[in-house]
């Protein structure tokens, strides 16, 4: 069963960040909460962690995995072509609950993208998952983390019931106010769908973009 630790989602504790990052390091998969729902980090370019995180949640493996950054400093490692909607999305929604779908750089592993070559990514407005990229120095998952086809989970023990027997870490933030996972959108040139959409409403990105 996993260990329970409670961290601030305000002051992160340094050192409950170091723990869950070794283990990271290690090629180990934890639940940590973000802005929306909780979500399982782990090092998007270790596949073995990768398929642990199918393993444990059961999911498809045709289902990409989204992947969290701090900063638009990471976007490069990630990304091969980047349109300028992305950067106009970006700016106006970042960090926050809007994910951004675009062409991913030749060292994202293929499984990560669910073999179809395009990278989800997105900087969420919390400080936990922003503190432990930071200790990692590189990006994490950040799939919600519950078992596929469940609700998603809006606090540490709602994972625990779930797949606490899976995980070596839960990171107790808190409640998440969440009420929907974060909107969708895949970038492709001068065009956009939404995907999914979540807080941030198709005509929030149609406004953003000049309509």
């Amino acid at each position: 069963m996993a260990k329970l630790l409670t961290v601030s989602a305000e002051n992160p504790e340094p050192r409950a960040i170091e723990h869950a990052a070794e283990l990271v390091r290690r090629g180990e998969v934890v639940a940590i909460p973000t802005d929306t729902f909780y979500g399982l980090a782990a090092d998007p370019f270790n596949l073995a962690a990768v398929a642990r995180i199918y393993e444990i949640k059961g999911r498809p493996e045709r289902r990409a995995l989204p992947i969290l950054i701090s900063s638009l400093d990471q976007v490069e490692e990630l990304v091969s072509d980047l349109p300028d909607t992305f950067f106009r999305l970006a700016e106006r929604f970042w960090p926050g609950a809007l994910t951004l779908v675009v062409q991913a750089a030749s060292r994202v592993p293929l499984k990560v993208t669910g073999n179809t070559g395009r990278v989800a990514l997105r900087i969420p407005n919390a400080k936990i998952p922003c503190a432990l990229i930071a200790a990692l120095s590189s990006p994490v998952t950040g799939t919600s983390a519950n078992l596929s086809g469940f609700a998603a989970c809006v606090d540490a023990n709602q994972v625990m019931k779930q797949i606490g027997d899976r995980l070596p870490l839960v990171l107790d933030g808190g409640k998440s106010e969440a009420v929907l996972a974060s909107t969708v959108v895949d970038l492709r040139d001068d065009t956009w769908t939404v995907l999914r959409e979540g807080p941030i409403g198709e005509a929030d990105i149609r406004e953003a973009l000049g309509g």
